[in-house]
């Protein structure tokens, strides 16, 4: 279903430096028709990227000549860079660790400033350098790594006292953006891939330019045409269409989602009102006007089991409100808020009306896997109905986890994980594969005794997925958040091929037909997203590789308003307010179509499509919201074009209403969305 997560090769961001340079010019759009912006390159590579942004800015360009000062017998390890009015930028702490004298450090200089001059009388023919004095000086080069020949660049125009220095790079690791962005007045970087290796890895196409491409880029005019497009946000705005409270309306969602099977709705925060009022909508839309019979959301299945029996008509439940009380640890407001209970309590009257029709009814399932010990007492449970024997065998593997002190699940996995105390791997392994045999032995069941059947095998599977991602915590983030994605697009296989067996929903529906709900970060597709490069899935990107054009994803996004969301893990459920998104975020361009409430279609072609189709940065908010550090902790690269089918976009949102719970942490459990918060 997905690629292997090692040894796969990453994937490049820019065909070339040229689309690097059209990307960077989206991000700089503000810039446009400014009569003080200088565009300046860092030559030789930074030459092509800065061309097509002065050219979309309709700014005069020219050449920055900075040479890297490369450390003996390994020249392309930089110790610092040389500008051409002499000044020297070094890394002290590399000269330093390589021991190099001042002397040692005049000779590389001299050598390279020999260079420099030629290049200079080459690219310039006689030509002086453009002023920037008193003007808006654009800085790019097609990537950095130390970033010292920008360093060096920086200063030396800063000594000609610009009117604000804006650096543009195509690619540079995190730590050397956070040291950039703040010696300059702006700074604009179209990716940060992590690991960061080597500028040439965001490229297909990394050709080394010549001293003949820079010439003709030299010569050619970048001022006097006309616009070639419309401003990103006016293409974006003319191709939105209303979507009043984020619901588009049906002939649109007709055409969308056609005869797909799957249609996964995500969010941007896991704590905002009008995603989740929306989603409800377009999930009973679904259900009553093209026949999806099921709901699987990022919870976990022993608590969305309870949800399912109360919208069935069974269980000890009174009410939505008490159906949801199973949702009782950090951040139970995920699940346990107003919207999903007005959904539930909706599920519920429709499922009833469904019966009294002889129709068939819809279903509420969990998808995810942090049910560890619960998942654990619901197959003891169901053993000991049908076989007391096998549920002692199950208690007995089941025990192996008593040997952590308490019960907490991230203690028995830092145990595993470091050799500090037993794996139970093969325990739940082994009991995992009696119970798949004992059902297959035994007479198949038809009605409730089949979906008894199947949770108890489900939750079976959540405890053997659920003992792996805790080991898994402490072995690296991708390697838990994969297995937690495949995990949930395992369960949602599963819960179709069991919704698909024989019977009457079979002979009158054909296939089931599921709608997910979860965080954009999962319902989108990882292979669009600077995530992907690492080797992240997601559920989205499983199911579009299995199911095709039978997937539809959806996507949400906000500019700003509040939402509903911790500070910390385990505390308490707050209403903060969302910051107004950064510069050249996906959000800003949303925000500056001046629509309120749009979607828009990424699944044909146009220009809205190509524009949504260059890397941006895209804000993704969990349980905890830290605006301090919201650039690291909150963004992320995406092709939003590729990422989904659709996006809805509401500008400004408001907060969750959680129901009223004690959301702190119980024993034996782990926070929903831990550690990554998505």
């Amino acid at each position: 279903m997905s690629a292997p997560e090692t040894g796969a090769t990453r994937p490049s961001i820019f065909q070339d430096r040229r689309e690097a340079g059209r990307a960077l010019a989206r991000l700089l759009e503000h810039y446009r028709g400014d009569p003080d912006v200088v565009v300046l390159g860092l030559a030789r590579g930074g030459l092509p990227v800065a061309w097509e942004i002065a050219a979309a800015l309709g700014a005069p360009m020219d050449a920055m000549i900075v040479r890297k000062l490369g450390a003996p017998g390994n020249p392309e390890f930089a110790i610092g860079a040389l500008a051409s009015d002499g000044r020297i930028v070094l890394n002290d702490d590399v000269v330093r660790a390589l021991r190099l004298s001042a002397a040692q450090v005049r000779e590389i200089a001299r050598d390279e400033a020999a260079e420099l001059s030629r290049r200079e009388a080459a690219y310039r023919s006689g030509r002086g350098p453009l002023e920037v004095a008193g003007r808006t000086v654009v800085l790019v080069d097609d990537g950095l790594a130390t970033g010292a020949s920008m360093f060096a660049a920086v200063e030396a125009i800063r000594d000609a006292e610009p009117k604000q220095i804006v650096v543009a790079v195509a690619a540079a690791p995190e730590s050397t953006c956070r040291e950039l962005g703040a010696a300059v007045d702006e700074f604009v970087c179209a990716t940060m891939p992590s690991p960061f290796r080597a500028v040439g890895e965001s490229y297909w196409d990394f050709t080394q330019v010549t001293d003949e491409e820079v010439a003709e880029l030299m010569a050619a005019p970048t001022r006097g045409a006309p616009p070639r497009r419309a401003p990103d946000a006016a293409i974006v705005r003319d191709a939105g269409i209303d979507a009043p409270a984020g619901v588009p309306p049906g002939e649109v969602l007709d055409d969308l989602v056609g005869d797909a099977r799957f249609v996964l709705i995500g969010e941007s925060s896991h704590g905002t009102h009008e995603f989740y009022s929306a989603r409800a909508e377009i999930t009973k839309w679904l259900i009553e006007q093209r026949g999806f019979t099921a709901v699987a959301a990022e919870a976990d299945w022993p608590d969305a089991h309870r949800v399912d029996r109360y919208v069935r008509g069974h269980g000890d439940d009174h009410d939505a409100e008490s159906a949801l009380a199973g949702f009782e640890r950090f951040p139970s407001w995920m699940w346990r808020n107003t919207v999903v209970r007005d959904f539930v309590e909706w599920l519920h009257a429709h499922n009833a009306r469904c019966r009294a029709a002889g129709v068939t009814e819809s279903g509420f399932y969990g998808l995810d896997l942090y049910s560890l010990h619960r998942s654990m007492r619901e197959v003891v449970r169901y053993l000991d109905k049908v076989d007391p024997r096998a549920a002692r065998r199950a208690e007995t593997r089941y025990s192996c986890f008593d040997q952590v002190s308490g019960d907490e699940a991230e203690a028995y996995g830092f145990a595993a994980a470091f050799g500090a105390g037993e794996s139970c791997e093969s325990e739940v392994v082994d009991q995992l594969i009696e119970l798949q045999r004992g059902l297959l032995t035994a007479t198949m069941s038809h009605g409730r005794g089949a979906d008894e059947q199947f949770d108890a095998l489900r939750n079976a599977w959540s405890v053997r997925n659920a003992e792996a991602y805790y080991r898994a915590m402490f072995a690296g983030r991708v390697h838990s958040w994969n297995l937690r994605d495949r995990h949930m697009a395992q369960t949602l296989e599963a819960l179709a091929t069991h919704l698909a067996r024989p019977g009457e929903y079979a002979r009158i529906h054909g296939e089931p037909r599921i709608v997910v709900w979860a965080h954009n970060s999962h319902v989108g597709d990882a292979r669009a997203t600077e995530l992907g490069s690492e080797g992240q899935v997601t559920i989205g990107q499983l199911v579009r590789e299995r199911h095709g054009a039978q997937c539809r994803t959806i996507g949400f996004s906000t500019s700003s308003g509040t939402v509903t969301a911790a500070r910390s893990w385990g505390g308490p459920a707050l209403r903060e307010t969302v910051r107004d998104p950064l510069p050249s975020s996906l959000e800003c361009l949303l925000r500056d179509t001046g629509r309120p409430e749009f979607l828009l279609r990424l699944d044909t072609a146009g220009t809205a499509t190509e524009v949504l189709d260059t890397p941006r940065i895209q804000r993704a908010i969990g349980v905890v919201y830290s605006p301090g550090t919201e650039r690291q902790s909150h963004y992320f690269h995406a092709r939003t074009a590729r990422q989904f089918d659709a996006l809805i976009h509401i500008d400004t949102t408001t907060a969750l209403q959680p129901l009223p719970s004690d959301s702190r942490r119980g024993r034996g459990t782990i926070p929903e969305s831990y550690p990554s918060g998505l």
